[in-house]
């Protein structure tokens, strides 16, 4: 029987519809999923990215692609001012948060220029329409030495632990994501990292956009990356 071969993955306005319906669609159950599949790995994901900002109580920080505001939540328990933005109303609407939040597009962002001491985005740079374009967007909202912290997923350097991790990401994330909310949705999930170019490409896009201090360290035995950087 001939293979059949897999629809390409969306680009351009038809990803951002894409990504906005499957977030909508997914919101209910999203946390209970995240703390599932993860093993609630996520929390010290999340509070890790947090104290890599080294910054200020009381400052700004603006959270991209927020969700329901788990690191709105980290980064108000820090001592720092979160304001949450998603481009999907239906995450919005389920949000758990004290924290200011808005609709908007991370590549035009409802934000004035260098008004921002900070940005965090959870595991969301491979769902975004253009990462050089995003990056410049974050060296606009933030001033002179304001910081990022950007998390999303990663493959072990390991060829062992790269091999396990394949198959729980590719085969067994989208059986519970299945069970527990939308299957097409945590189908999507694996094949998403496909969008993510090479770590070094993506520091180079960074410094490019206006980011020193570009660094990038594996978490979680490499499953998940951590992209810091400070605004020129």
């Amino acid at each position: 029987m001939a293979r059949t071969e897999q629809a390409p993955l969306p680009q351009g306005a038809e990803k951002q519809l894409a990504v906005r319906a499957m977030f909508d669609a997914i919101a209910p159950r999203y946390d209970l999923v995240n703390r599932v599949m993860t093993f609630r790995m996520d929390v010290g994901w999340r509070r890790r990215a947090v104290r890599s900002l080294g910054l200020d109580a009381g400052d700004v920080v603006l959270d991209l692609a927020c969700g329901t505001g788990d690191l709105c939540n980290d980064l108000a328990g820090a001592g720092l001012q979160p304001v949450g933005i998603d481009l999907s109303l239906g995450m919005l609407a389920h949000a758990r948060t004290p924290a200011p939040l808005a609709q908007g597009d991370v590549l035009r962002l409802p934000v004035s220029d260098a008004s921002a001491d900070g940005v965090t985005c959870g595991f969301a740079l491979r769902n975004f329409v253009e990462l050089p374009a995003f990056f410049a967007e974050l060296a606009r909202v933030l001033h002179p030495g304001g910081r990022i912290a950007l998390l999303d997923v990663a493959q072990p350097v390991n060829p062992i632990l790269r091999a396990g991790h394949s198959v729980y990401f590719g085969r067994i994330v989208p059986r519970i994501g299945g069970l527990l909310s939308d299957p097409a949705a945590y189908r999507y999930l694996p094949k998403s990292v496909a969008y993510l170019p090479p770590p070094e490409t993506m520091l180079e896009q960074l410094r490019s956009a206006g980011f020193d201090a570009v660094e990038r360290r594996l978490l979680s035995a490499g499953i998940t990356q951590l992209i810091t950087g400070t605004r020129r």
